[in-house]
């Protein structure tokens, strides 16, 4: 998991059933300081993010899939938290 900003909105009026009743956001990975970390990309949104919002994004693909409960979704990269605040120890 890792965290990440949200950029913007994806509207698609034709997509795979898996994505029904499901947000498609653009999203911005970052790393710890919370600095743009790679290119943006596409994650479906569970829990009502917007954009601005920091995330934690699950990447990887079949967790994905088993939280959505379908085998067979074409799912890489899911919004699974809503981030308040972020804390770092000294020295890390």
């Amino acid at each position: 998991m890792q965290l990440a900003r949200v950029i913007g909105n994806v509207v698609s009026t034709i997509k795979h059933n898996s994505h029904n009743n499901y947000k498609l956001m653009l999203i911005q990975p970052l790393d710890i300081d919370l600095e743009k970390k790679g290119k943006p990309i596409i994650a479906i949104d569970t829990l009502q993010s917007g954009e601005g919002d920091l995330v934690l994004l699950l990447s990887e693909g079949n967790g994905a899939r088993q939280i959505l409960g379908s085998n067979d979704a074409p799912i890489r990269a899911l919004i699974v938290g809503i981030v308040d605040s972020v804390d770092r120890y000294a020295g890390v």
